[in-house]
């Protein structure tokens, strides 16, 4: 049996705000030290997607969300125990500023026991730093700080004056500095996919070179994380082959989603709407989001796939479709600047790429088999004859949320569910 206890060196990397830079000094922190022999596990705390490909890249193991919402707390600490026997370092990267949200970053890195490590960036700012990283560390009593690193720093004399302005009561860290080989791109959703940055490698490199340079070149304190017994599941999907799309266009997976998939008796098969001309021999589609708009001249050109997914639909199987996967199964999808591509057309209807963000928040998702946790986080308008099978419970506040549709068995909507948060309701959706 595993210990009730184990430890390890954790750091949680948060920040007084979004754009700071914590994806890029965790997956240096993760390079860094896996570089060095260390056996790094990353998590990504709150529900994205993008952040997480480039921390998997730089660790060279998957990265799972820990979410106090869509997860909840004996989850959340399941994971990183679980995790933690068999790590030397487990890396948590927070998501906006440290108190921001309702449960924020601090709630997680209380529970979890986990210190903070404060990325501030130090454009615009000098000694001034040192009132900020007061503030994170001292605004609730009994948080765990680690202390603070500044990021993007432009100069020598740049770096000590934001060392003269730090209280002694905290330990600073140092800085990295301000440097084009190693910010990573971004694009309307969040940061470029790992698989398009070309020179993510050398990126990644530069970065832990300069982590090299700072007192994060120790590992930190270790941790003791508390064992959490997995529930145990019912073969619910025992037998049932669920086909995956999963490409550049169609990448906004949970791992926790497939983990739990497997749990229930699913045998996964992966293809992709990009350049597959047929679906593998399936019970069941699983479209989840992605990028369905950079690609649509691919998917619409490749009317074998297409062919092949109205098959599937005019049988009668089960198809569950996300965000990116609704969009690709319209009639037609527009991108930004206007190009305009014929989509599977299995859902009447039409999307539209928006300039500015157009959903965001946490949801409770009534789907046919039960209420799942979900997020919504997108950038375009569909407008359809379809009315709503139910419609998005948002967490936070009482406006409409969004809308799920459905048509014969297939399921579409915006909102990425998180599987585990109810396995049954989850299964319905694949259930034959």
């Amino acid at each position: 049996m595993p210990p009730a206890l184990r430890s390890c060196p954790a750091l949680f990397i948060s920040a007084p705000a979004s754009n700071h830079g914590k994806t890029t000094v965790t997956a240096a922190l993760a390079r860094f030290h896996a570089d060095r022999g260390c056996t790094v596990r990353v998590f990504k705390a709150g529900p994205d997607f993008l952040d997480p490909m480039i921390l998997e890249r730089a660790s060279g193991h998957p990265v799972y969300q820990l979410d106090l919402w869509l997860a909840g707390a004996a989850e959340c600490r399941r994971l990183v125990y679980e995790a933690a026997l068999d790590a030397d370092l487990i890396l948590i990267e927070g998501v906006m500023g440290l108190f921001d949200g309702t449960p924020c970053c601090a709630d997680l890195a209380e529970l979890l026991g986990v210190p903070v490590l404060a990325v501030i960036d130090a454009k615009g700012i000098a000694q001034t730093m040192g009132a900020i990283a007061y503030g994170l560390a001292h605004f609730r009593v009994g948080l765990p700080f680690a202390g603070v690193l500044a990021n993007g720093v432009a100069s020598v004399r740049h770096a000590e004056m934001i060392q003269q302005g730090m209280p002694p009561d905290l330990h600073y860290f140092g800085s990295l500095p301000r440097a084009a080989q190693f910010t990573l791109p971004e694009r309307h959703m969040g940061l470029v996919q790992a698989a398009e940055v070309d020179d993510l490698e050398a990126r990644l490199a530069a970065a832990a070179a300069a982590i090299a340079q700072t007192g994060l070149a120790a590992l930190p304190a270790a941790v003791a994380f508390s064992a959490v017994a997995a529930d145990t599941l019912p073969p619910l999907l025992a037998g049932v082959r669920i086909g995956i799309a999963r490409d550049a266009a169609f990448s906004f997976i949970y791992p926790a989603n497939l983990d739990l998939l497997r749990a229930l008796g699913a045998e996964l098969q992966f293809f992709s709407p990009l350049l597959d001309q047929a679906l593998p021999p399936v019970d069941s589609l699983y479209l989840p989001g992605g990028y369905p708009e950079l690609h649509l001249l691919q998917l619409q050109d490749n009317t074998a796939l297409k062919a092949d997914l109205q098959r599937h639909f005019s049988a009668g199987k089960p198809m569950y479709a996300e965000c990116g996967g609704m969009l690709y199964l319209l009639e037609s999808l527009t991108d930004q600047s206007g190009q305009r591509g014929a989509m599977a057309a299995l859902l009447p209807g039409h999307a539209v790429m928006q300039p500015r963000l157009t959903g965001l928040g946490y949801q409770s998702a009534p789907m046919p088999g039960g209420v799942l946790h979900s997020h919504t986080f997108h950038h375009s308008l569909v407008t359809s004859p379809l009315t709503p099978a139910a419609t998005g419970v948002r967490l936070y506040n009482t406006s409409p949320g969004e809308s799920i549709f459905q048509s014969a068995r297939l399921v579409a909507s915006y909102l990425h569910c998180y599987f585990p948060s109810n396995p049954a309701a989850a299964a319905a959706l694949f259930l034959p």
